[in-house]
Order: structure tokens, then sequence, then C-alpha cells
């Protein structure tokens, strides 16, 4: 039976992993509705974090200079136990990474992206609730509430979930989502403090008994702003949502509770108590009780309905995590939706949202669970390890279903993240690139390193295997000769490339619409693309999905 679709996709909330969600598929064409129960945007700063590989993604999605224009540096954190000073922790990054932390306002970040999807025509829909959908072989059919409070109708596609830990997408798809919660509850404030101490720094200020044990801990993270800070501790007894008889919705016990808000006072009480300096807390703009849990769903989607973000896993704000991995959810399944409904994927490309993101929601669950109850000192990694592990640039899908097989060698390998890197020239520009000015706003992409020989016959395999939706570019090595014509064309003069990629002679690099690398072919021959470019793209004559 045919149908005709309102739109290709529907997204259901309009956070942060749903705007990204959004606006990734705008941008490559893809249309879509986006729809949020809420009223307006919240103006509250939960999350906070903004890790180096977020700033990467919106680089190449061409939003990373409003970021940077909003945000304020993270530096490190100064770390205080009873009053006396730990030793300081700096974060720094290997000098090829292009982007520090930072720290943005959740509403900022909401602000940032949603402006962003509306220079491609796409609004918000606001106060439009997803009420039900049934899925078919061919689409999905939603029915939501309007602000009238009448009921519509929508074909679609494809359905994605974005609507929060309580996500009516996920009950609806009847996946499985196992965990649990911890007995403590927090208070959150966007507070200004007024005291001697580095503002770029967060403060991690705590307080052990005669036994050792953790009794009291004050977190303060900077905000964009004079002096202000996102300030969270223990919530006092007079404030718990527990005493109150608050019970979470469905059992999920995580976020923002209606209790009644922390007030200045309250904020000025753990000052008081906790701030290793003297410290005035001022001009506060918003508080709030929150509970946190750890769960993830089984699966992040079925047939054609997908979940992403909080819909699909939920943990500890622990190192900044947990909105950083949902943009990655989005990341990873908008450029595989925009293929399917080109009718240009595979038809089990978009079975490797699931193969590829779930292992990663389960490892990041089960970290910040480890943090928080252990600390990072927990972990055995070196601290240059961990430092990569919580800026998020070792996520990774070696082994997945549509990566060739890792090998072994050196430099990042097939299922990495690809990095950065410097000191690219061209003959026209008088100045060098980077590595990720050609990979912005650009789909897959082949990156032949060498000396230029064969370029076009690998060039021409990659146009006929993708429908030509997949470009070449020769990157030359710094003593091969000028390329051949016809081919666009980087010279790595500064040898960079070659040391950072471990490349030794020809190799073709496939560089996915995420940043990942998809195969690393040396030396490449057509035979070998066709067979990896054959997991990710249809086959001639393929139609939507």
């Amino acid at each position: 039976m045919a149908h005709a679709y309102a739109t290709d996709v529907l997204i259901a909330g309009a956070g942060s992993v749903g705007l990204t969600a959004a606006a990734e598929l705008r941008r490559r064409g893809v249309s879509c509705r986006i729809v949020d129960r809420l009223p307006a945007r919240l103006p509250f700063a939960k999350a906070v974090g903004i890790q180096p590989r977020t700033l990467e993604i919106w680089d190449r999605m061409g939003l990373v200079r409003a970021a940077l224009d909003a945000a304020v540096p993270l530096r490190g954190q100064l770390t205080y136990v009873n009053g006396a000073e730990q030793p300081r922790l700096d974060l720094v990054l290997p000098p090829e990474v292009p982007y520090g932390f930072a720290a943005l306002p959740q509403y900022e970040t909401e602000r940032i992206l949603g402006e962003f999807l509306a220079r491609f025509g796409t609004e918000v829909e606001r106060g439009t609730e997803l009420v039900s959908f049934v899925q078919d072989a061919d689409g999905v059919t939603i029915r939501v509430r309007t602000p009238s409070g009448a009921e519509e109708e929508v074909r679609t596609r494809f359905l994605v979930g974005c609507d929060g830990a309580h996500s009516i997408v996920r009950k609806g798809l009847g996946l499985g989502f196992e965990g649990g919660a911890f007995p403590d509850e927090f208070m959150l404030a966007d507070v200004r403090v007024d005291w001697d101490l580095p503002h770029e720094y967060g403060v991690r200020s705590m307080h052990r008994d005669a036994s050792g044990t953790v009794d009291d801990t004050l977190v303060c993270i900077p905000l964009p702003g004079p002096g202000r800070y996102r300030v969270s501790t223990t919530v006092p007894p007079g404030l718990s949502a527990a005493r109150e008889g608050e019970v979470a919705p469905e059992g999920v016990s995580h976020g923002l509770q209606s209790t009644r808000a922390p007030e200045l006072p309250d904020i000025q009480t753990v000052l008081d108590r906790l701030s290793p300096r003297p410290a005035t807390a001022s001009d506060i703009r918003w508080a709030s009780v929150f509970r946190i849990s750890h769960r993830i769903v089984d699966r992040y989607g079925d047939g054609r309905v997908f979940v992403a973000g909080d819909a699909a896993h939920i943990h500890p704000p622990t190192g900044a995590q947990g909105m950083n991995t949902g943009i990655q959810d989005a990341w990873n399944l908008a450029w595989k939706l925009a293929l399917a409904v080109e009718g240009a994927a595979h038809p089990a490309l978009l079975a490797s949202y699931d193969a590829e993101r779930r292992p990663v929601g389960e490892e990041v669950v089960g970290r910040t669970v480890r943090h928080a109850a252990q600390g990072v000192q927990a972990d055995t990694d070196d601290p240059a390890t961990l430092l990569l592990r919580e800026a998020q640039l070792l996520v990774g899908y070696r082994g997945g279903p549509i990566t060739d097989p890792p090998g072994e060698g050196p430099g990042p390998r097939p299922g990495d993240r690809a990095p950065d890197c410097a000191g690219l020239t061209r003959p026209i520009t008088a100045y060098p690139l980077r590595l990720y000015d050609l990979l912005r706003d650009r789909g897959p992409l082949l990156l032949l390193y060498g000396d230029g020989q064969g370029v076009h016959e690998l060039a021409e395999t990659v146009r006929e295997c993708s429908g030509g939706r997949m470009e070449a570019c020769a990157l030359l090595a710094a003593d091969a000769p000028p390329a051949p014509d016809g081919l666009p064309a980087y010279r790595d003069s500064a040898g960079e490339f070659a040391r950072l990629y471990a490349a030794r002679g020809p190799t073709a690099f496939v560089i996915r619409p995420d940043g990942h690398l998809g195969a690393r072919l040396s030396p490449p021959t057509p035979q070998a693309l066709r067979a990896h470019l054959a997991g990710t793209f249809a086959a001639p004559g393929q139609g939507p999905s």
C-alpha cells in the first residue's frame, strides 16, 4: 500500500541530541520535523561540559565558531580534601588535537544548535508532544498532540526518539532499560561565586571523616560570565524529594525533581562549609534538586524507530560524558539515515547504529558509575590515556560491521577516529591547512596518500560505488612530484600526516561522514575499495528505504 510521507524523519525531543540529529539531517538535504512537548527551551545549566570531540563534530558541521564564541575554557581542576590543596589537574591534550575542553550551559548549547538548524528552514515545533506510533515495512505512522490539544497524524519514513530518560519512543518500542538508581540526592545551582580561585578551573572540595570516607562534596564548574559557576553538592535534608514522598515516573529516578528549589542561603551554607577559600554566593539564576540513575537500553532501535541520548542511556554526570555521548549518537545515526532516505544505503547500514553505539553507551555507563563510586583513580590507565578517553577522542568502532578489520600496525586503524593534523598546503593558498579543513562540510571522503600515481582509477571506483556521493582527494607526500590534473590535491609539506597516520607508502584512507576511518588500504586497489564500500552503499537500482 502506498503512503504519502509528510516528512522523511520525525525527531521527538529538542534537546542537544535531537537538535544535532535534525541539523545533520537537514544539512544533508533530508526533510525532518522536530517536536518537543515543552513550550520553550528551559533556562537550566544542567549539562555544561563540552568535550573536545564534540567541538570536532561541530567543526565538521560548520557551527563550532558560535560555540567557541559563547563558551569558557575549562583548563583543569583544583581539588581540596578537608581544606588542603591536592595536586592540580591540568587538561592538556596532544598538540594535534585542535580543541580543548570547554564549558557551556545547556541552554546556550541548545540555542546555538537551534539557530544553526533554522538556517535550513526548520524550527522546533514547541508544545507538540508525541503520543503514539505504529511502524510497518514502509514507514511510521505517528500521532502528535499540538499546542491546541488537537491530535495530528504524521506519516514518516523514520522516527528518532531523543525524548529523554522517560522516553515515550523507548516505551513504545518496548525496549529494556535495565539499571538502578543512586540513593543520594543532589542540588544544582547556576550562581555567581566571588573568591580568589582562577575562574577557568573546576573546583572539587571534599570532606573525609575519621575513617577516610568522603561524606561531603562541593563541585563548581565555571560558566560564561564573571564569577559564574554551576554548583553541585549533596542536597540538605529539608530539600529532599524523597522526604517529601516524591515518586519517580515509571520507576526511573533521574534528572530534576519537582521539590522546593534551593535558594541562595542554601548555596552559601555549602560554600561556608566546604569552600577552600572565603566565598560569597550571589545572583542565583536557577537551582534545583536532582537524582541520578544508571540504565541502558537492550538495543538502540527496532525497524524504522531509533533512540538516542538519555532515551538510550543515563548515568552519573561524572566527567561530562552524557550529553556529549548523546550528540555522538545523533552524529552516528544521521548520516546513515540520510543515505537510507536517498536509497543509497546498504540494507544493513542502519543496523550498524546499534552495533557501533551501544557498546560505547555500555562503556560510558560503566565508567561513570565506577568513577562516581570510587573516583577517577579507580581506572588503571595512565593519565594521558585517561584524559583522551574523558575527551571522547578514543571512541571507536574497531571490528564493527561497516569497517574493515583493523589489522596490525601503527597509526589509526579502521574504526578509529581520524585525527587532525596541520601543515597541508596547496599551490594557490599562502597558508597551511589542517586535515579537518578538508573534511568540513564534506560527506564520505577517499584520501589517497602517496605519489599521486593511480589516483584517477581509485577516484572513479568510489564515484561509481557511491553513486557520486563520495569524493576523492590526493594527499601527496612531501617529496612527491606534482599531482595529476583532475583531482583535488594537497601536499603533506610538513610530514605531519605521514607521522600521525604512520603512512609509509601509497595508502587509501576511507574517512566516513562521522570522521572515523572505514578502511585503510595499502597498497590500495579498486577491488579492495569496492569490497569495502559494498557494506555501506546500496547496489545500483535499489530504491529508497
